[in-house]
C-alpha cells in the first residue's frame, strides 16, 4: 500500500509518524498563537474517538459538530474518522429549526456544540432527536445553569478526551484503521438547501483522495504552504484546505479566535494561501473603494494613476510583462499597492481563491491589478470540492478556468457541465430519487450551464435559474445580478423577468459603505430602512443601476428596481447558511413589491 492508498485518518497517522515533530495547526488563545505538532494533533485525535467509543457510539454511528472554526472541530472529525465513524458538519449561524431538521436526517448519535448557545439549539430540539446519546460541549461557560437532569447528558469535550486516554483502548483503533477502505464513508456534508430541504451528500475517503490531487497541482501548493482557516467547515470549500490537502500534503492550518477576527489574523499569519467566497472580496473591494475616497486628492491621484496604469496586467502572465511593464508595475506596488496588499493581510499570498458563488468580473480584475494572484475555481459539494481552476499563469476573468487532473467533463444537452472521476460522491443519504437525477451512469450532473469561452470554462447560470421573459428571450440572471453587484453599493440584486415584459430587480444596498457615502454628505439616518428610503440614496442606486445597465444587452438591463428597505435574513429564510439567494422564498415574502413594478 502506497501513501496515495491511505484513507485521511490512516493518513493522519503517517504523518503523525513520519512528521511527528512539525507544526500541523496554530490556534490563537487570547492573542497568542499555539503551536500544535502533527503527533499532538495525532494523539488528541486518537483520544476523542476512543472517547466517542466509550460513550457507546458504534462502528458507522454518526458524530456531529456545530461550531465555528477551531481545533477541536478537526480534532472531533479525525477522532470519529479514526475510530470509524462519520462526521455531519452543522452550520453554527443555522437557527433551531435547521439544526433539528439536519440533526434527524443525518441519524446523529453525539452531538459536538461549540458553547452554550448551540447547545440550548439542540436543547430545544431534543424531544425530535430520539438517537442523541450525549452533547459534548468544548467551552463549559454557563452549563452550571442548566437542571441536573440537562447536565447528565452533557459531557465537556475535556472529558472526552479523558475518557479515551484512560480507557486504554489504542487496539480498537488499530482495528478500525486496517478495516476501513477508501470506500468508507467518512463525512457527510450537507447542501446549502437554496431550493428545498439540505440534502446529506455522502463523501467517501475515495472522493477525498480523488480531489487532492487536482487541487495540489492547480494551486501550487506545498509542504510549506499556510492557510487561514475561517470559513465554516460544514462546507466543502473549507474542508478541502483545512482537513484534506494538509493531511495528504503535510502542510500548515492556523485557527484564528473568531469569525470577527478575520481581518486582524490574516494580517498575522499573512498566509501563502487564502480562500474568499465572493462576498468576502466584495466587502474587501468595497472597504479598499471607500477608503480611497476618504483620502486626500493628491492620494487619491495617486491610486488612480497606479490602477490605470495596471489594468492591462490583470490578465497577463507575469512571465509576459515586457520591462516597461515590470517597471510600471515596481513603481506602482512601491507606492500604492503594498500597503493595500498589508492593509488586506495578504502580502504573502502566493495564490488566493474565490469559488462558491458567481463574483463580479470587475472585483476579481480590481485585485489582480493590485498584485493579488485571485483566481476563480469551481466545485460542488458533490464533487468533493475544487474540480476546475485557472492556472496561475493563465487566468481568463469571468471564467472558472479548465478541470484539475483526474477530473473527467463533458457538455450535455442545454448546454449542463457533467464530470466523472474519483471525486464524485457516493449519493445522497436517504435521498435516491434526488441520487438517481444527479449521478447518471457514472456522470454527475452539476445543474450549472457552461460555455467555452477563451479556451476555458465560463459558467453562464444554474439551469433552472434561466429565466423567459414574455417576449420569449432567455436570460441568465446571475449574468446581471453580478454585473450590479460590481459597485460598492450594491449588495445584492435579486433579478425579476420570467414571464415579464421587462427586466425588473430587487435591490439590497450594503448599509456599511451607503452609510459612509451618507455621512460624507451630512445625510441623516438613522437605521437601514430610513437610509435606504433616502431620496439621494435612491438616486445613487439609480445611477450606479445605469452603469451596470450600460455594460449590459439592452434585453438584460434593469428597467425597474424596488430598494429593499431590511436586510436579507437567514432566519427569515431569504438566504442560506451560506448567503445563497433563496430566490422562491423571496420572490413569496415580496410579492406585491414585485407586482408594483410591472403595475
Amino acid at each position: 500500500m502506497t501513501l496515495t492508498d491511505l484513507t485521511l485518518p490512516q493518513m493522519l497517522r503517517e504523518r503523525a509518524r513520519t512528521d511527528g515533530e512539525r507544526v500541523a495547526i496554530r490556534q490563537k488563545d487570547f492573542g497568542i498563537w499555539k503551536p500544535v505538532t502533527w503527533a499532538r494533533y495525532h494523539e488528541r485525535a486518537c483520544r476523542f474517538g476512543l472517547g466517542l467509543r466509550a460513550l457507546g457510539l458504534p462502528a458507522g454511528g454518526h458524530v456531529g459538530v456545530i461550531a465555528e472554526n477551531r481545533i477541536e472541530w478537526v480534532v472531533a472529525q479525525m477522532g470519529a474518522g479514526l475510530v470509524g465513524a462519520v462526521t455531519v458538519g452543522v452550520y453554527p449561524t443555522s437557527p433551531t429549526s435547521e439544526v433539528a431538521y439536519v440533526v434527524g436526517h443525518a441519524d446523529i448519535e453525539i452531538m459536538v456544540c461549540e458553547d452554550q448557545e448551540q447547545t440550548d439549539k439542540l436543547l430545544a430540539a431534543l424531544p425530535q432527536l430520539p438517537r442523541i446519546r450525549k452533547i459534548v460541549v468544548m467551552e463549559t461557560k454557563g452549563l452550571r445553569s442548566y437542571a441536573p437532569e440537562v447536565r447528565q447528558c452533557i459531557a465537556t469535550f475535556d472529558e472526552v478526551e479523558q475518557l479515551g486516554a484512560a480507557s486504554g483502548a489504542q487496539g480498537l483503533i488499530d482495528e478500525a484503521l486496517a478495516r476501513q477502505t477508501l470506500d468508507d464513508v467518512g463525512l457527510m456534508i450537507y447542501t446549502s438547501g437554496s431550493t428545498g430541504k439540505p440534502k446529506g451528500a455522502m463523501i467517501s475517503y475515495r472522493n477525498i483522495r480523488g480531489v487532492v490531487p487536482g487541487i495540489v497541482d492547480r494551486l501550487q501548493l506545498g509542504r510549506g504552504t499556510t492557510h487561514l482557516s475561517y470559513l465554516p467547515l460544514c462546507h466543502v470549500a473549507e474542508q478541502m484546505l483545512t482537513s484534506f490537502v494538509p493531511v495528504y500534503l503535510g502542510s500548515q492550518v492556523n485557527f484564528g479566535e473568531s469569525i470577527r477576527t478575520v481581518q486582524e489574523d490574516l494580517r498575522e499569519v499573512a498566509p501563502s494561501m487564502f480562500l474568499g467566497v465572493p462576498r468576502i472580496w466584495e466587502k474587501l473591494h468595497a472597504a479598499i473603494s471607500i477608503k480611497v475616497q476618504e483620502t486626500g486628492g493628491l492620494r487619491r491621484a495617486l491610486f488612480q494613476r497606479a490602477f490605470q496604469a495596471c489594468l492591462p496586467l490583470a490578465e497577463k502572465p507575469r512571465s509576459q510583462w515586457s520591462v516597461g511593464e515590470r517597471l510600471a508595475f515596481a513603481a506602482s506596488y512601491w507606492t500604492v499597492f503594498r500597503a493595500l496588499q498589508n492593509f488586506i493581510g495578504l502580502r504573502n499570498a502566493r495564490v488566493a481563491l474565490t469559488g462558491a458563488a458567481p463574483i463580479p468580473p470587475d472585483v476579481v480584475r480590481f485585485f489582480r491589478v493590485l498584485g493579488v494572484p485571485l483566481i476563480e475555481v469551481y466545485g460542488l459539494t458533490e464533487s468533493t470540492g475544487m474540480v476546475t481552476g485557472h492556472r496561475l499563469d493563465d487566468v481568463a476573468v469571468g471564467t472558472v478556468g479548465v478541470p484539475t487532473v483526474g477530473v473527467a467533463h463533458r457538455i450535455g444537452e442545454s448546454g449542463e457541465l457533467q464530470l466523472r472521476g474519483d471525486m464524485v460522491f457516493l449519493g445522497y443519504y436517504k435521498n435516491p430519487e434526488a441520487t438517481a437525477q444527479t449521478l447518471q451512469d457514472g456522470w454527475l450532473h452539476t445543474g450549472d450551464v457552461v460555455r467555452e469561452e477563451r479556451g476555458q470554462l465560463k459558467i453562464v447560470d444554474r439551469l433552472k435559474d434561466i429565466m423567459i421573459t414574455a417576449g420569449g428571450k432567455n436570460l441568465t440572471p446571475s449574468e446581471i445580478e453580478n454585473t450590479m453587484k460590481g459597485s460598492p453599493y450594491i449588495k445584492e440584486c435579486i433579478i425579476v423577468a420570467e414571464g415579464r415584459r421587462f427586466v425588473g430587480a430587487l435591490v439590497q444596498i450594503d448599509y456599511e459603505t451607503v452609510g459612509q457615502w451618507a455621512e460624507a454628505r451630512r445625510i441623516a439616518f438613522t437605521h437601514f430602512r430610513s437610509l435606504a428610503e433616502h431620496p439621494e440614496v435612491r438616486g445613487l442606486i439609480d445611477a450606479e443601476i445605469a452603469q451596470g445597465n450600460a455594460r449590459l444587452a439592452q434585453v438584460s438591463q434593469i428597467r425597474r428596481f424596488h430598494l429593499l428597505t431590511k436586510e436579507l435574513d437567514h432566519d427569515d429564510g431569504e438566504v442560506t447558511a451560506t448567503m445563497k439567494v433563496r430566490r422562491s422564498s423571496i420572490y413569496k415574502t415580496y410579492a406585491a413589491e414585485i407586482e408594483a413594478l410591472y403595475a
